[in-house]
């Protein structure tokens, strides 16, 4: 299954954030840390050479993982005649067959964060509440087997 192209303005400012903290904080420090461990001698037995080179490898491959990724990145604004339905950035409140309440916010696959009450707009859950209303009921095939959920609240304002 492929990732959506897709993300929240918040989720780019994130990912953007994060690119420029390494690439101007942290990678300048570790660089320097390096070059500090391998004037001391032997680097085949300095672990803070060994281990900043590898701290220096995890830095450039998630700086170009970003890079191009916010390249890739379309931001989704949410529109006034969006109100009322489920699209991509909306809050969703539902209540499941246990009367249980949720509330999930349908977000880009680059943004996603559980705690948040994010998910993903790939995953099932964020398939089967698109385009539905309040009040309309859908399935969701979990691996736990089918879950029925009953959209009671839309925002697009948290």
């Amino acid at each position: 299954m492929s990732k959506s192209n897709y993300i929240t303005r918040e989720g780019w400012q994130r990912l953007d954030e994060e690119l420029k903290f390494l690439w101007k904080d942290e990678r300048p420090k570790v660089t320097k840390a390096v070059s500090e461990a391998a004037a001391l001698g032997d680097r085949s037995e300095n672990a803070e050479y060994i281990y900043g080179k590898k701290r220096l490898r995890e830095i450039d491959r998630r700086v170009r993982f970003l890079s191009k990724r916010l390249d890739q990145l379309n931001i989704v604004y949410p529109e006034k005649q969006q109100e009322g339905k489920v699209f991509f950035g909306a809050w969703v409140k539902v209540i499941d067959e246990n009367e249980q309440q949720f509330e999930y916010r349908l977000v880009g696959p680059d943004e996603w964060d559980v705690k948040k009450g994010e998910i993903s707009i790939d995953s099932p859950v964020a398939r089967a509440l698109l385009g539905k209303q309040v009040d309309d009921e859908v399935m969701v095939k979990t691996p736990d087997g089918e879950r029925y959920l009953e959209i009671t609240e839309i925002h697009y304002k948290r």
